[in-house]
């Protein structure tokens, strides 16, 4: 029976070559991190002012469908004299959820009083 402690060496410390290096992939990564929250704001911002213009692709179309139908967008924009006697109306004519000042919002929509009638219940 050995009771030697097995054998560890000793850490090596970089070179400045070496620390240079590693420093220089640290700030690269954090660079691409930037580089693709730039790029993807950019893309949805170009989605979204193509889409607040009317002027639809294919493919933004379908996002546009799964966006509304997940409850993050609505199908029409309320009209001034729009009213429904509830959210269930509201969301079954597509402008739910109505913002505070918009046609048809009535606080007796509002369940939480946040400004947001007819907000789709995502769980917990």
């Amino acid at each position: 029976m050995s009771f030697k402690k097995p054998f560890r060496a000793a850490p090596v410390r970089l070179g400045l070559y070496h620390r240079a290096l590693e420093r220089r992939r640290q700030i690269m990564s954090v660079v691409k991190i930037f580089a693709v929250a730039i790029f993807g704001g950019a893309t949805l911002g170009g989605g979204m002012a193509l889409y607040q213009r009317g002027s639809f692709s294919p493919v933004t179309a379908y996002a546009h469908q799964f966006a509304v139908s997940r409850g993050f967008a609505r199908q029409h924009e309320p009209q001034p004299g729009d009213y429904w006697p509830g959210c269930d109306a509201a969301r079954a004519a597509g402008v739910a959820p109505l913002y505070l000042g918009e046609p048809g919002y009535r606080p007796q929509m509002d369940g939480d009083n946040d400004g947001i009638a007819c907000e789709p219940y995502r769980g917990r």
